[in-house]
């Protein structure tokens, strides 16, 4: 097989491999494996009573072959030369050599316009989808969109920790703390203070005005965190970060008479601006569809309505989140943000406040956590502190490496492959029944072969476990590959925040802090 180059940064002058001389590397491949996998894995001899039988399992070999070239194909393509998608184009004169950007650029100016009408239209075709029978196995039209609204709160978190983490450099192991003041400033706001001033009136409308003041508070709480860990960086800054998240989360469990402790709360859900989602109640969402259907169009009364509506009222929040952040880059509060992350010594000497500059980083942060703790709670019905622990941070900070340190498209695919994997894993029963009842009956029984193949010790430790159990191994495992392979994260190349004649990408090889 032809050595891969291997990539490494920009000093490296590793030969870029053409399409043809990848395709040949990828011949050789499967020239090379077939042959050591037909005496090992295709040809198997059993012992039936005293007589040796030989059993063929070509197809077994075929496969594994098919999975190594596959794996080289993707190395080449991702890791070892990902320059030879760009198609060599000879100018007029005959000597410079011009390379086409590869497809990855020539797609990037198109994904944030698809990711903005997939997730516009995705209720309404999965609503189309269940009227006619068509919809994912398991996952019925209500628990899509439920798991979509899911996903975006995260999507949401990750875009205001990236303005810490990916903007400003300063790492939080505590940002779930933000999330949860949100979260019990809308269930005491809602539940004990709005009623007490304005009565049992402004309940319905508790959301929509406890919404701005949640992110009000959490900000506030962002400047208190700031204050004293204006002189700290690097470790010392997480470990700071990671107490203030569990001093937290301590005190709404022990302050009982504020915060009901353990227990929790129970909190009225969001409305739709003071209708209610729920039958037979006073002023419910079917007197509102009654109204629209005796003036406009006809609109039945559906419990799908009130999935609809929540998981457009935190679109329209992450919507608002990303364009906030995304202007704000542009800001010279923004490109401070970047200066201070780079060198914060350089960054003084500039003549920047660095004072101000993490203070504002922190609070601005905070406050998309403090919003998307306040639809979290209108959303559940019930808070309580067990849903604002460490492993929240933690997973929250795994979305933003993974995305891609500054990328705000990179955080979206990352949640969706992070907290989309653990609701796959939630679908799993049974090692067999579960992955055929998640995939489809012939699927499962072809994963089924599969299963078969290992030991019968290991068949009934994995039959035998519930299958949630592993979806921390397998979200560990994939974060480790993705160090290893692409250590950037998804998206290792955004546009600079200013540039001079020409905007020009940036690539994660030439930034020294990786952030490229």
């Amino acid at each position: 097989m032809s050595a891969a180059p291997r990539s490494g940064s920009a000093k490296s002058e590793a030969k870029v491999l053409s399409p043809r001389e990848i395709a040949t590397d990828l011949v050789i491949t499967a020239l090379i494996t077939v042959p050591i996998l037909v005496p090992v894995v295709a040809i198997r001899t059993q012992l039936d009573q005293g007589v040796l039988t030989w059993h063929s399992r070509y197809w077994l070999a075929g496969l594994l072959a098919l999975i190594v070239v596959v794996g080289r194909a993707l190395l080449h393509f991702l890791v070892w030369n990902p320059r030879a998608t760009r198609a060599l184009d000879v100018s007029d004169d005959g000597k410079t050599t011009v390379y086409r950007k590869p497809w990855g650029e020539r797609l990037g100016p198109y994904v944030a316009p698809a990711l903005l009408a997939f997730g516009i239209l995705l209720p309404v075709v999965a609503h189309i989808g269940a009227a006619y029978g068509i919809e994912l196995p398991n996952f019925g039209e209500l628990r899509l969109i439920d798991l979509a609204a899911y996903i975006l709160i995260y999507v949401m978190l990750g875009w205001g920790l990236n303005v810490v983490v990916g903007l400003a450099g300063l790492l939080d192991l505590g940002y779930v703390a933000f999330y949860a003041v949100g979260a019990y400033s809308y269930a005491l706001l809602s539940t004990v203070y709005f009623p007490r001033w304005f009565g049992t009136g402004v309940v319905p409308y508790a959301f929509y005005i406890t919404l701005p003041v949640a992110g009000l508070l959490a900000a506030l709480w962002g400047v208190i965190l700031g204050f004293p860990v204006l002189r700290l960086r690097g470790d010392y800054l997480a470990i700071v970060t990671l107490a203030f998240g569990e001093i937290i989360r301590l005190v709404l469990i022990n302050w009982f008479s504020f915060t009901s402790g353990p227990q929790g709360i129970n909190v009225p859900k969001l409305t739709f601006f003071g209708y209610k989602f729920k039958p037979d109640a006073d002023n419910d969402f079917s007197e509102f569809s009654q109204f629209v259907t005796d003036h406009f169009f006809p609109l039945a009364y559906d419990r799908v309505h009130s999935y609809i509506f929540l998981y457009y009222v935190i679109f329209t929040m992450a919507l608002a989140t990303y364009f906030v952040t995304k202007r704000l880059r542009r800001l010279p509060i923004g490109r401070a943000w970047e200066a201070l992350r780079e060198d914060e010594i350089a960054c003084r000497s500039l003549g920047i406040n660095t004072t101000n500059t993490k203070l504002t980083a922190f609070s601005i942060g905070a406050m998309f956590g403090g919003f998307a703790g306040s639809f979290f709670a209108a959303r559940q019905g019930f808070v309580s502190p067990e849903s604002f622990v460490y492993i929240e941070s933690a997973l929250i900070l795994a979305i933003v490496v993974l995305g891609g340190l500054g990328s705000q498209i990179g955080i979206v695919f990352s949640a969706i492959a992070i907290m989309g994997s653990f609701e796959i894993f939630r679908e799993l029963g049974s090692a067999g029944n579960g992955i055929k009842s998640l995939l489809g009956e012939n699927i499962g029984q072809g994963l089924e072969w599969l299963f078969a193949l290992l030991p019968a010790q290991l068949q009934n430790s994995i039959a035998s476990t519930d299958p949630v159990q592993y979806r921390m191994l397998a979200v560990g495992s994939a974060m480790v590959l993705m160090m290893l392979f692409r250590p950037r994260g998804f998206v290792t190349k955004r546009e600079p925040t200013v540039y001079l004649k020409e905007k020009k990408s940036i690539s994660g090889d030439l930034v020294g802090e990786g952030h490229g």
